[in-house]
């Protein structure tokens, strides 16, 4: 397939790289002309075990190249991902004003049928506002599909290329369809492709970090009463991690959750239902944690 990709920042080069991988014909657009020539020059200007070779491989057999030319980019495309940065807004919600931007741009480009992905993470309501943005574009048919990236830092590529679920958050049988021919190759292990509505889409990922932030919180507020009642922190966390209902992941205690996103993630899943009229308390928690 014919692909696009626009941000070149962490998630938008191993996406880029990754369809490439499997055959896919893909061109990754960014704003940022030195971040473009030293992408084209073959080096990659963030660390990813894996990343550099191969986004060299794909280079060298033409299945992957890097432009500031977002609309010659999209009209040669059946597909674009827009893959830029969400980060946190002044009042903890996610600052979304690029993904709207770049959804403009790509409404201004389309000569025919294509499916706009959004693999940024946005709150409840983004595909929706994506789609009126792009309708107020063009008059050319479209669908908007959410594909939400689970993507850990230091085994991101083995994440993509190998991932444990593929998340499609789709309002139409036909920009799902293709998403899902496009996993095809990524899934044959026997992951799951996961066809939901843009909401639940939007919401799981989200609801992943948050997931993920809690453990951390809990335990550091177990490893706080071990300290008052004489316990051994380790060996509970053992005695923890051993039951198959729980698990081991993220059930050690230290300073508290941090890295570029579970901090952002939680406070916009708070922002995203404090809007609705719902305080959560135990999101609360996990940040005072």
């Amino acid at each position: 397939m014919r692909i696009t990709v626009v941000g070149t920042g962490y998630v938008g080069l191993v996406v880029g790289a990754g369809l490439a991988e499997h055959g896919n014909d893909v061109v990754c657009v960014d704003i940022d002309p030195e971040k473009v020539r030293t992408l084209q020059r073959g080096r990659i200007p963030i660390f990813e075990p894996g990343l550099e070779e191969l986004v060299k491989r794909n280079r060298s057999e033409k299945r992957l190249s890097f432009t500031l030319e977002l609309t010659k980019a999209v009209r040669r495309s059946e597909i674009v991902f827009i893959a830029v940065s969400t980060p946190e807004g002044a009042s903890g919600d996610a600052d979304i004003g690029q993904v709207y931007a770049v959804a403009r741009d790509i409404g201004r480009a389309i000569t025919g049928y294509t499916v706009v992905v959004i693999k940024s993470t946005v709150p409840v309501g983004t595909a929706t506002r994506v789609r009126e943005a792009i309708e107020r574009e063009t008059k050319h048919p479209f669908s908007v599909v959410n594909n939400p990236e689970f993507l850990k830092q230091g085994a991101a590529v083995d994440d993509f290329l190998k991932p444990s679920r593929v998340v499609v958050g789709a309002e139409d049988s036909r920009g799902a369809e293709v998403l899902k021919r496009l996993y095809v190759p990524l899934t044959r292990t026997g992951a799951p492709i996961l066809i939901m509505d843009h909401a639940s889409a939007e919401l799981a990922k989200y609801a992943a970090n948050a997931m993920l932030a809690t453990r951390v919180s809990f335990m550091n507020e177990i490893a706080n009463v071990a300290e008052q009642v004489g316990a051994n922190i380790d060996y509970v966390r053992q005695a923890i991690a051993t039951d198959p209902r729980i698990g081991s992941a993220f059930l050690f205690p230290g300073v508290g959750y941090g890295g570029s996103c579970f901090p952002k993630d939680v406070k916009a899943l708070q922002s995203t239902a404090r809007a609705t009229g719902y305080e959560s308390k135990l999101l609360a928690a996990v940040v005072a944690v």
